[in-house]
């Protein structure tokens, strides 16, 4: 017995495989993209299965749609919502990753996006990647973007300094 209904679930159908790349299925690239590397095909899925693993260690859920965060980057019900990647233009040991949620005010936008900037770093959520930095940022269209991302910023520039305030 369902003790909390899920409306919005769905079956295998309304979902793109972690081995593809379907560009029409995903966001459009934002402004913290531009003027870097965007991945496509299989450097996309490459990269996001690794996260998929890495989200599933550290339950990176989203709770509206009960599945990993991951599977939102599949979901063909959301084609303008979830993560997009790039390799930072001056520095190719750092990757930018852009989320776009589903709503502009989308109430789980700000723990989302920490959730991933934790997972990416965390020694504990299985495979390493190759980045030595991950940037989060969350897609303007979102209501609070700049807040959000100031924080964002600001986790980064903890881990950057290794200071005792590092949030893991």
């Amino acid at each position: 017995m369902t003790i909390v209904p899920r409306p919005w679930t769905s079956d295998a159908d309304d979902f793109d495989d972690y081995d593809s790349f379907v560009p029409e299925h995903l966001p459009e690239p934002g402004p913290f993209l531009d003027g870097h590397a965007v991945l496509t095909g299989r450097d996309h899925a490459a990269f996001h299965r690794l996260t998929r693993c890495r989200f599933e260690e550290r339950t990176v859920y989203d709770v509206t749609f009960g599945y990993n965060l991951a599977r939102l980057n599949l979901d063909r019900r959301h084609p303008d919502a979830g993560y997009r990647y790039a390799v930072e233009a001056d520095d190719p040991r750092v990757l930018r990753a852009e989320f776009t949620p589903t709503t502009e005010f989308c109430p789980q936008s700000e723990t989302l996006a920490t959730a991933s900037f934790r997972a990416w770093y965390a020694d504990d959520a299985g495979d390493e990647h190759e980045f030595d930095r991950v940037r989060v940022r969350v897609a303007p269209m979102h209501h609070a973007s700049d807040r959000i991302n100031d924080r964002l910023a600001e986790l980064e520039e903890a881990v950057r300094e290794d200071t005792p305030e590092t949030p893991f």
